[in-house]
């Protein structure tokens, strides 16, 4: 097989190959657990939020001034 000009035997091609995908892989796993801890993160603010947790520290710092 020749890419770029180069005669690269089939066996390396699938080896690169694999180790693109495990590479491809591991960012995939890495941006889920990204997207789940900001996902947990809103949630948290969320309850904070329907519990009026904001509120009740904002009419604190309101009476205490």
């Amino acid at each position: 097989m020749v890419i770029f000009g180069v005669d690269l035997p089939l066996w390396a091609f699938f080896i690169i190959g694999l180790i693109a995908v495990i590479i491809v892989w591991k960012l995939f796993k890495f941006a889920i657990k990204i997207l789940l801890v900001i996902v947990v993160f809103f949630v948290i603010l969320i309850g904070l939020d329907y519990f009026h947790v904001f509120d009740t520290i904002q009419n604190f710092f309101a009476t205490v001034i």
